[in-house]
């Protein structure tokens, strides 16, 4: 079965919905269509979410620890995965672009 880069572990976000632009880590993958995801915050790891991956944005990052503890048989805990979250998605500072600063042309 392939899972188009779906895995344990894996970071997404709803594309849609009440929960639009969240980001989630996979717990689970169901099968090629469907996958159980939390975010150790509303959606706990007792309580997942099923999210079929129509509605998931796929990110790039991978958060080991959670994955491999659920390769082993471990479940995660809610604060690793907050934590997780929190150190992948860190928001950069908001500020003015650069060199647009203050300048304005005059003659």
């Amino acid at each position: 079965m392939d899972t188009g880069g779906l895995e344990c572990g894996r970071i997404v976000s709803s594309k849609a919905g009440r929960d639009q632009g969240k980001k989630f880590v996979i717990l689970q993958v169901l099968d090629d269509r469907t996958v159980l995801v939390a975010d150790g915050d509303l959606r706990k790891v007792a309580n997942p979410k099923r999210k079929n991956v129509r509605h998931l944005v796929i990110h790039q990052g991978v958060v080991a620890p959670v994955g491999e503890k659920i390769k082993a048989g471990q479940e995660p805990t809610d604060k690793e995965i907050r934590q997780a979250l929190e150190t992948e998605f860190k928001e950069p500072e908001d500020g003015p672009p650069a060199g647009a600063a203050g300048k304005s042309e005059r003659s």
